[in-house]
């Protein structure tokens, strides 16, 4: 009976560590119109952090769930861990995508080291795990403990 509460505890987790991380990744990507929102920058934000959840739970799933059994058998439950996995694992989904290559090109200056788009997608993964750490890293493999 342990094991299904915590399968339940953990599948909320990740549910509303991939909103927070949504969340964060609109905010990183549409700062310069949150400033003012009106009801059109409110549907785009929502919008932008819905796709953004929809992407983290679909591309992450199977790397998640093997990390979350191994974090399980292991007992880790040190936060850094998570937040830095979560970094981790949403940087490799994001350069997995595709979607890097949007470096600017200029003589005066070299391009930067991490481009804005990773530096969003690193920053929603460090949200990510540490949501997930809140609510369900902090007590990782205790159920064998109870029953």
């Amino acid at each position: 009976m342990a094991l299904i509460g915590r399968i339940l505890v953990i599948l909320v987790a990740i549910v509303l560590a991939a909103v927070v991380a949504g969340i964060v990744a609109a905010a990183g990507v549409l700062d310069s119109i949150t400033h003012s929102f009106g009801a059109n920058e409110s549907f785009f934000y929502w919008g932008t952090a819905s796709v953004v959840s929809a992407f983290a739970l679909a591309v992450g799933f199977l790397p998640l769930v093997i990390l979350i059994a191994v974090t399980e058998a292991f007992n880790v439950r040190a936060f850094l861990i998570y937040a830095f996995g979560g970094a981790l694992l949403m940087l490799a989904g994001y350069y997995a995508s595709g979607a890097p290559g949007l470096y600017e090109e200029s003589i005066d200056r070299p391009p930067p080291l991490l481009p804005r788009e990773a530096e969003v997608a690193a920053a929603a993964g460090a949200a990510f795990g540490t949501v997930y750490w809140i609510i369900a890293g902090r007590r990782a493999g205790q159920w064998r403990r109870q029953g």
